[in-house]
């Protein structure tokens, strides 16, 4: 059998990881939950998210996951901990807003960081500013509203330029040079942000470090893999309306999809 790999977000955003985990492990089944029908995180208690990522992760180790993506900066802060010490023996691989290579790529020596609230107000990111900034300032903005954009597939419109120009406006006027986008739902904003923001402001995301990571924990903590040579499949559940997700989803994967219900037992 080709690997099978687990991915959770709060909804349709770990989408923009799960490409960049399909150019890394090219044979491997992905199985994706979008657990639309909680979404957004952003607003959520900790104990609630912590208790969505127990019961999507039980659902996808009950089909046949070996590693687990939690392919949202909000979850990873709120349930990554408790998550890797219930499963201890699955390899979790988390998201987390990209200090590191912001700081290293800014020249202004100011980064904006644009996420949720409950990504910036966690304990997780507070301890990447003390250990990663150093004398670059880290002018932080929450962004209501851009996740349900996303989940709309409301990429271009009137709204979604307001809304970006609202965010954004704050970071440039404090000379950021350097954007991190600290939710996984905002890379597929991205062109609209570049159109607001012009071509001279670095935008950063970690989808192309997470899906390395795993790539580097699969080949080293599971055991060797049977069948070479296969071309992987994707397999899409949703907790939220069906014929929505599949719309939405097949807009944002670039392909025609068929997005199946998450069982009862787990939404």
């Amino acid at each position: 059998m080709s690997r099978t790999i687990g991915v959770f977000d709060s909804g349709v955003g770990g989408l923009s990881v799960l490409q960049y985990i399909r150019e890394a492990l090219p044979e491997a089944r992905l199985i994706y939950v979008a657990d639309s029908g909680h979404v957004p995180y952003g607003g959520r208690s900790a104990a609630f998210i912590e208790a969505r990522g127990m019961a999507l992760t039980r659902f996808l180790l009950s089909q046949g996951a070996e590693a687990i993506v939690i392919a949202c900066n909000t979850a990873t802060a709120a349930a990554a901990a408790p998550l890797r010490r219930q499963f201890s023996k699955i390899p979790f691989i988390g998201m987390e807003p990209a200090v590191k290579p912001a700081v290293a790529a800014t020249q202004s020596k100011v980064v904006g960081v644009l996420a949720t609230v409950g990504t910036l107000e966690s304990a997780r990111f507070a301890a990447l500013l003390e250990k990663y900034a150093g004398d670059v300032r880290i002018v932080t903005q929450g962004c209501p509203g851009l996740v349900d954009l996303v989940e709309r597939g409301d990429l271009r419109s009137i709204e979604a330029r307001r809304l970006v120009e609202r965010y954004t406006a704050p970071l440039l006027e404090a000379g950021a040079d350097t954007f991190i986008l600290g939710c996984t739902h905002y890379p597929f904003l991205a062109p609209l942000i570049r159109e607001v923001v012009g071509e001279q402001i670095a935008l950063i995301d970690t989808g192309a470090a997470v899906a390395r990571e795993l790539k580097r924990r699969v080949d080293t903590e599971l055991p060797p893999c049977m069948q070479m040579g296969v071309v992987g499949d994707e397999i899409f559940h949703s907790s939220g309306d069906i014929e929505r997700a599949t719309r939405i989803v097949s807009q944002l994967w670039g392909a025609d999809v068929t997005v199946q219900p998450l069982p009862q037992a787990y939404s």
